[in-house]
């Protein structure tokens, strides 16, 4: 059967125009900062900066994944380099930095970080040049802690640097891939222009970072010092650094009874392919009802291994490393893949699925270097009933966890997955009574994380204390249809364009919204995006109808929404559907809207929504700015908003919910001037 929605689901992107572990920091006085930072890249007097999403962790206590690692920003330790941002436009460097800043080193220049507490072991996010014509460099970083024991780690651009529209290339050269698309450079479709526009090359860079990880050897205390230093005649005319993770690491876990995959020859100093050796030892341990067991090393794995009722265990993600090279098919696969890599893969759902499939404790590494939508190169796929998926580490895939239902009961725990082409985790297709918790996300190509309803219902799931970082595209989290699931106490930071924080769209297809949608208690930090082919500012949390009216009972309760570039809620629908689709009866209830670039609300569809103790400061314009669906009739706008008491505060033109605006005042601006927000502080 082909499986024509595979991966990275094919959901064109065309538009019309339209918490800090625990730590002993005395001894260094560890100092606490919110998105400002400290000025002027330097370092703080009372000591090292520690922060989460390059905010005040303070400001987002009980909120997002719990981690073992402390979160440095660049711009907060001492250095000889350049500060770049802030800066929120897409395809800039500083955008798609953490906080939105980061610095900018040229040869012979340093970051220098001072440990908040023990660590044998760091994470560097960075970014360096492009080759000319696409295709990546590498480059040396020097690492020495205490001016001592220096290491050098490879930085490469050879994942990173995309362009031009939907699903991108890797050329820097390439002409318009769609030239009968609408783009905003020229506001018009070329294809159809006369004369035809000159478009600037490289179009539209974008999916500038990476991120390394490297053990230090030795475990070192609070208040050493890690210099990150770019070395004299590199090759890399600048190295931008992000910030810097460190950790201490446990010992390898090891596992004595167990079906060990070296004793079916299994090659741990990755030279030889292990693909076969791990299917023996997944044999012999399903007959004998052992465990397997991967234990330090680096194997290489260049194809999927199918995984059913069956418990793989690592040493632990910082010690096994099963890595893969992205090989090219002599022709399409059934599923219409033109490559595969490493993968565990459930049996497909069309094929009876997998069940009791139990991963932990590695990482999976691949080599996906381009967005092909067809392929099936993703960390984890197929469908797995009744599973876990637990403390992995997942790179340089397409999509780190694409599951394909119908499926139910999987659990997905305590992972990181970073430096993705397209999503991190996708429930695709009634994947039901499911629980996604405790995860870091960083740096992914589409949606952080998304359920999407492809013609069966995602029902009954939970996305909870989450954190997604720096998502290129699209949204941190996304809910596409689907029946009574639950997005709560989840931390969004920065995304950038074409999507925002937190969403729910009736699009790609999707079931209808049934029952309730509920989100609770999340954080979205610097979202309210620019939507650069509709030319206007999106919500923190926005909600549109595309493919169908939405009237499911969706309940906003408790969200925090920190910085918003522009608005911190949007009702919207696309023009071409505007009076066929309205959006009716959201509930907001209990907010905190520190600092909106423009708007609390803005409401650009047919339809109503309510609000409850919505508190707000620090507002850039008109607090609702009511365009309905834009027929502005004498009886006011399509939009009806009701106010349900306590809802105060506002900023630069008085309370946010005035009484005038109400019920359905028309205050439409499609486009008001943006006043930058100050920096989130406590409420």
């Amino acid at each position: 059967m082909t499986r024509s929605i595979t991966g990275a689901a094919t959901r064109s992107r065309r538009w019309a125009p339209a918490v800090v572990a625990s730590a002993t920091v005395a001894a260094v006085g560890l100092t606490l900062v919110g998105s400002a930072g400290v000025a002027n890249a330097g370092t703080s007097a009372t000591g090292p900066v520690v922060t989460r999403a390059a905010l005040d962790p303070a400001l987002v206590a009980g909120r997002g994944a719990d981690v073992a690692f402390l979160e440095q920003e660049a711009e907060n330790a001492a250095t000889d380099g350049t500060l770049i941002g802030p800066d929120r436009t897409a395809y800039t460097l500083p955008a798609e930095a953490s906080g939105r800043k980061a610095v900018k080193l040229v040869p012979g220049q340093y970051v220098e970080f001072t440990l908040p507490a023990a660590a044998n072991a760091i994470t560097v996010r960075y970014s360096i040049p492009d080759a000319p014509n696409g295709g990546g460099i590498t480059a040396p970083l020097n690492v020495t802690v205490n001016g001592k024991n220096k290491k050098v780690m490879t930085l490469t651009s050879e994942f990173s640097w995309l362009y031009n529209q939907y699903p991108f290339t890797n050329d820097p050269n390439a002409g318009l891939l769609h030239e009968d698309w609408w783009i905003t450079e020229c506001a018009c479709v070329p294809a159809f222009t006369e004369p035809k526009p000159v478009i600037s090359k490289p179009f539209r860079p974008m999916h500038f970072y990476d991120e390394q990880r490297l053990l230090l050897g030795k475990t070192y205390q609070a208040g050493d010092k890690v210099r990150l230093t770019v070395p004299g005649g590199s090759n890399a005319a600048w190295t931008v650094i992000d910030l810097l993770d460190s950790e201490l690491v446990g010992a390898p876990h090891g596992r004595l009874f167990a079906a060990n995959v070296l004793a079916f020859g299994a090659d741990p100093t990755g030279r030889r392919e292990s693909s076969d050796a791990f299917d023996k030892a997944i044999a012999f341990a399903k007959k004998w009802k052992l465990k397997v067991y991967v234990p330090p090393g680096v194997f290489q794995v260049n194809r999927h291994i199918i995984v059913d009722d069956v418990t793989i265990e690592g040493a632990g993600n910082w010690y096994t490393i099963i890595k893969g090279k992205e090989v090219a098919l002599s022709e399409p696969a059934e599923d219409g893949s033109v490559h595969t890599g490493v993968g565990f893969y459930g049996k497909y759902a069309e094929d009876g699925g997998s069940r009791n499939v139990h991963l932990s404790g590695f990482t999976i590494e691949g080599d996906v270097r381009e967005r092909i939508d067809t392929d099936q190169v993703n960390g984890i796929g197929g469908a797995m009933s009744d599973s876990t998926i637990d403390g992995l580490y997942i790179r340089h895939t397409k999509v780190g966890l694409w599951f394909d239902g119908p499926m139910d009961n999987i659990k997905v725990t305590n992972n990181i997955i970073v430096d993705q082409m397209a999503d991190a985790l996708n429930f695709r297709k009634g994947v039901t009574n499911s629980q996604v918790l405790n995860n870091f996300i960083r740096n992914t190509g589409d949606d952080g994380l998304a359920m999407w309803s492809d013609g069966v219902a995602d029902a009954n799931n939970v996305y909870d204390h989450n954190t997604v970082q720096s998502p290129s595209l699209a949204n941190g989290i996304a809910i596409y249809g689907g029946t009574d699931n639950t997005v709560s106490h989840n931390l969004v930071a920065d995304p950038v364009r074409e999507g925002s924080g937190l969403h729910a769209g009736s699009r790609f297809g999707a079931t209808p919204f049934a029952g309730q949608l509920k989100f609770t208690n999340n954080t979205a930090v610097r979202s309210g995006t620019y939507e650069l082919n509709w030319n206007i500012g999106l919500g923190a949390i926005w909600i549109y109808a595309l493919d169908k009216t939405i009237d499911a009972d969706i309940q906003v309760t408790g969200d925090h929404y920190l910085d918003s570039t522009y608005n911190a809620i949007m009702m919207v629908s696309e023009w071409s559907v505007k009076d066929l689709y309205q959006i009716r009866g959201v509930k907001f209830k209990d907010l905190r809207i520190d600092g909106t670039g423009t708007s609390v609300l803005s409401a650009r569809v047919e339809g109503g929504a309510s609000f409850e103790n919505v508190d707000a400061r620090n507002v850039g314009a008109v607090g609702i700015n009511n365009c309905g669906s834009f027929h502005f009739t004498p009886a006011g706008s399509e939009f009806v908003v009701t106010d349900l008491g306590g809802n105060d505060g506002g900023g630069t033109t008085g309370p946010w919910m005035a009484s005038w605006e109400l019920p359905n005042t028309i205050t439409c601006d499609d486009r008001p001037p943006v006043v930058v927000p100050p920096a989130p502080s406590a409420w």
